[in-house]
């Protein structure tokens, strides 16, 4: 009777854990659309947007939201390719369903998830109703008022970014996600970006330890963030719209008010 007891008992805790988060598929779970900058920038120098270009409607500030969205459709979403999709006012709704739940949230069971027919994952669905989502997985200007951006002020810079570099790694074995805020203030303004850290990969170099990043502003692939244990920093690499080197990492909705 003991051991029937014991079998209900530990059967309950298994079935109550939370779920794990399936892997990050940057073809399937990433943002078909683009993050677009508000300044133009030539060889990582940004500089005023003018003419026809200017005055374009553009997506632009919300690269802390597609960050966000992207761990939050991985965790709380689930895509059935095969049934009907629905129209844009239901579609609306259930993408404001998944992105106001609290990003550090534990992942929802396959059952328990907002269901979105039609597409196979965010990318598909992203690419054909654009607009319905940009419209609504949030605003950009929140995210100049997150508490968390004190940090960028006043937290020391090695300390933090080696108990940083510690707490990506545990996130990331865990199977979570790691949002990470990139910048060089306030110093520089060099950089000022958040991008969605997904997975570790092996390192070119000794010492070093290198992840694949889901960046908004180039939906066309990831992007690499590198640690240094020499130099006791994170960098990342070089592109149109930064020159590359070291950037200061923060995480960012890993738990409230971060």
């Amino acid at each position: 009777m003991r051991g029937w007891i014991l079998l209900l008992f530990c059967c309950g805790v298994a079935l109550s854990s939370p779920a794990a988060t399936p892997p990050f598929e940057f073809a399937r779970d990433s943002f078909g659309f683009a993050n677009m900058t508000v300044f133009e920038y030539k060889n990582g120098v940004a500089r005023l947007r003018r003419g026809d270009d200017a005055k374009q409607k553009r997506y632009t500030r919300r690269c802390f939201v597609l960050s966000r969205s992207a761990m939050q459709f991985r965790k709380f979403a689930r895509f059935e390719p095969h049934a009907p999709k629905l129209d844009d006012a239901q579609l609306a709704a259930r993408v404001r369903e998944v992105t106001r739940r609290a990003a550090w949230k534990p992942t929802l069971p396959e059952n328990d998830r907002v269901v979105f027919p039609g597409y196979a994952g965010v990318r598909e669905m992203s690419q054909e109703r654009g607009r319905v989502l940009q419209d609504n997985v949030g605003k950009g200007w929140p995210t100049y008022w997150r508490p968390g951006n004190w940090r960028m002020i006043l937290e020391p810079f090695r300390g933090y970014q080696i108990e940083t570099h510690q707490n990506l790694n545990a996130t990331l074995a865990r199977g979570d996600f790691f949002a990470a805020f990139l910048t060089t203030l306030p110093w520089h303004i060099d950089i000022n970006h958040a991008v969605l850290v997904y997975q570790r990969i092996p390192g070119s170099h000794p010492g070093e330890d290198h992840y694949l990043a889901y960046d908004s502003n180039r939906p066309e692939g990831p992007r690499e963030l590198v640690w240094s244990e020499r130099a006791r920093s994170f960098s990342y690499e070089k592109d149109w719209d930064f020159v590359g080197g070291n950037v200061r990492v923060y995480q960012v909705y890993g738990k409230p008010l971060q």
